[in-house]
């Protein structure tokens, strides 16, 4: 699984930071889940009351997230699933995805939580997605390093 070797987080309080999610639709049981595991893991760093914002598809999360960056959140979890199919839209949304979203991180100095699933079959995206018997929870994990990113940024505008 891909999940080895995955670095430990301990939650602090984080509640200062304006965060926000925004998720695709696509993949209905899938992106409760990752959403449901985002919604733990900052409700553990002490964020009560997200911004969580629904977009069509994994495509859009990147205009999104750009939104939020210049509205002044602090961090943005974007959550997506891309399953591979018969054409190469996977690899296009893959690709636009990836690329937009680190632009939008780098741009803004902004840590942007990369929970886009890229996944062969549906069965992997299930045991991703934080739900009951998947062996990872990548809407936690995701949201944990966008937390601890802030961290580290803002230690780094303190100095």
């Amino acid at each position: 699984m891909s999940g080895a070797g995955a670095p430990t987080s301990q939650p602090y309080d984080a509640s200062g930071l304006k965060v926000a999610v925004v998720a695709a639709s696509w993949h209905t049981q899938v992106m409760d889940g990752l959403v449901a595991g985002a919604e733990r893991a900052l409700a553990a760093y002490g964020i009560s009351e997200p911004e969580v914002i629904r977009v069509p598809g994994t495509f859009e999360l990147p205009v999104v997230a750009a939104a939020l960056a210049q509205a002044g959140y602090d961090a943005v979890v974007a959550l997506g699933v891309v399953i591979r199919g018969g054409t190469p839209h996977f690899d296009y949304v893959c690709s636009a995805a990836t690329d937009g979203l680190t632009q939008v991180s780098v741009t803004h100095a902004m840590p942007v939580g990369f929970g886009v699933l890229t996944c062969d079959t549906e069965q992997q995206a299930l045991e991703r997605a934080g739900l009951e018997g998947s062996v990872e929870d990548k809407g936690w994990e995701a949201t944990a390093a966008a937390l601890d990113t802030a961290r580290v940024l803002t230690g780094l505008r303190d100095v």
